[in-house]
């Protein structure tokens, strides 16, 4: 609910602070004295259209700051939360306006869009006037509200799945036709394919394998080379292993002698003398399978590059041919079995088609019976409220095939036949301003606070009525304030004695200035300001015995 309300410098007003309490709190004053500006003031912190005209007169900017306590799991943290703003009750609007009309927002002293202040707005505040409405003449929210009155919840829940599953088969439906088409368009070329790669056979890792082979047999010469100088160190003119056996014969000669001092060095010798004979064998074998073969390079080359330029072909790697060769074969399978699975597809969409039907029926059903309660009871709240021959209609249009969603297979709006024997039409194109405002009202009551915000506003729902009328409206008013917070700009004394909190605007001039001021009332103001509005500039004891049944009765 809407719990404090500060404005500086907005049109007459220069500074002011509302601390609202009670479900019920009426704004009453004289015609002229200020009561729009509140409104104006407001709808700046909920996001309305700033104009440089609201800044008072001298002053530089104008501010205004709401403040509303709301529960922890309100629809307006959640709001935030999805656009990454963390936020804790209570929740602060403030809204800055310059004289050069540019305005900044901010919520609990962060810095947002105007956009996102107006969403948070509209969630948190609805405002029924003569000249303005939020909410209930949005035909965007009829339908939830009919569903939340006729607590539909489980078919709204069911047609959604329906309609979700009905997509999903539909697209993949979509999804393989496009695919066949496109497969069809290509069935020459896809068959070529695959038989030129079957028949290439590519293997994953053959490129490596090939450029691996092709420079090996493109080095063989200087391997030969290579090996043949390595042959000749070991056996040539240094003949290294004949040197490593005489080293070796000479110190056994004296082993005896040495008193085993030669030992470490003649197990080296031998060492040596095995290793090199070793090494001069694997050197004869390296040398024997050294031989060029120019047939064996050119085909390990003609492979190479043949591979290379399959592969530049189809836009793949080459070790992605073979896999490519895979994908191409399934492709051709699937045209092959294109009527077996597009006959499962189709069935599945059929059966998808049926099933959301079947739910948007019960969810039509169920809706067209709430629609004649809601009709009949906002039909009874109508006369009461000076509007007995207007004619509330819950409209349920069918949708075309192709616009059916997840809320269903109908548009539903709230329409009014304002005179017997007229077509009902949109509520704000039949009804006058006040007409329009019990209108809401009634709605409202009807709905019992279904996809209500917490706190709403009426801006002189009692123009143009009186007596019982203004009665019934009164009684109606404090009827919704049993389930969330009313706000009531009135003239009737009749509404303003509901009001379990009253506030009265004045406008006074001094030094040649003009300001308005708000004033909480306490019970003996209060009864001299209903007194007023009955009796107008002066005041009787006949007025105030008056106000003080209305007093009483209201209480």
């Amino acid at each position: 609910m809407l719990s404090r309300l500060s404005i500086r410098d907005v049109v007459l007003i220069e500074k002011l602070d509302l601390a609202f309490h009670g479900s019920l709190s009426v704004l009453t004053g004289e015609t002229g004295a200020g009561k729009s500006i509140l409104l104006d003031a407001l709808g700046l912190a909920l996001g309305d259209r700033g104009q440089a005209g609201l800044v008072r007169s001298g002053a530089e900017r104008a501010q205004v700051t709401a403040e509303f306590d709301l529960p922890g799991d309100h629809p307006a943290f959640r709001l935030l939360a999805d656009r990454e703003i963390e936020a804790e009750a209570p929740l602060i609007l403030r809204r800055v306006l310059g004289t050069d009309g540019r305005s900044r927002a901010f919520v609990n002293d962060q810095s947002v869009s105007i956009g996102l202040l107006a969403e948070l707005g509209a969630l948190l505040v609805e405002i029924h006037g003569q000249h303005e409405t939020r909410g209930l003449l949005d035909p965007a929210t009829h339908r939830t509200l009919l569903d939340d009155a006729g607590g539909h919840d489980k078919l709204v829940t069911a047609t959604a799945a329906a309609h979700r599953a009905m997509a999903e088969a539909e697209a993949a439906e979509t999804q393989a036709r496009e695919d066949l088409a496109r497969a069809l368009r290509d069935q020459d070329f896809l068959r070529h394919a695959v038989d030129e790669l079957d028949a290439f056979h590519p293997e994953p890792g053959e490129e490596a394998r090939l450029a691996d082979q092709r420079r090996f047999l493109m080095s063989g010469e200087k391997l030969r080379d290579a090996v043949s100088a390595a042959e000749g160190a070991l056996s040539g003119e240094t003949d290294c292993i004949g040197a490593l056996n005489r080293a070796l014969r000479l110190l056994e000669r004296q082993r005896n002698d040495a008193g085993g001092r030669l030992d470490a060095a003649l197990a080296a010798l031998e060492r040596a003398t095995a290793e090199a004979a070793d090494a001069a064998a694997e050197i004869a074998t390296a040398a024997k399978s050294l031989h060029a073969d120019p047939q064996q390079l050119a085909a390990v080359e003609d492979r190479l590059f043949a591979l290379r330029a399959l592969a530049r072909k189809h836009d793949v790697a080459p070790d992605a041919l073979a896999e490519l060769a895979d994908t191409l074969r399934a492709r051709l399978a699937a045209i092959d079995d294109s009527d077996a699975a597009l006959g499962k597809l189709a069935a599945a969409t059929k059966k998808a088609r049926a099933e959301f039907a079947d739910a948007a029926r019960a969810l039509s059903a169920a809706r067209a019976k709430t629609a004649k309660t809601l009709d009949a009871a906002v039909g009874r709240e109508l006369p009461p409220l000076k509007l007995e021959k207007a004619r509330f209609a819950t409209l349920l249009a069918p949708l075309p095939e192709d616009q059916w969603g997840p809320s269903g297979a109908e548009r539903v709006s709230f329409e009014l036949a304002a005179n017997p024997g007229s077509a009902p039409g949109p509520l704000n194109r039949v009804a006058s301003g006040g007409e329009l405002a019990r209108i809401m009202l009634a709605l409202r009551v009807v709905l019992a606070g279904h996809g209500a915000a917490p706190t709403l506003v009426f801006d002189e729902v009692d123009s143009g009525i009186s007596g019982a009328t203004a009665a019934a409206v009164g009684e109606r008013l404090a009827k919704l304030g049993d389930d969330m917070q009313v706000l009531v700009v009135t003239h009737s004394p009749q509404v303003a004695a509901r009001g379990l909190q009253h506030l009265r605007v004045a406008k006074a001039t001094a030094r040649n200035a003009t300001a308005t001021s708000v004033a909480e009332l306490a019970p003996d103001e209060r009864r001299e300001e209903i007194a007023r509005m009955l009796a107008g500039a002066r005041i009787t004891d006949e007025a105030r015995a008056a106000a003080d049944r209305l007093l009483a009765g209201g209480a």
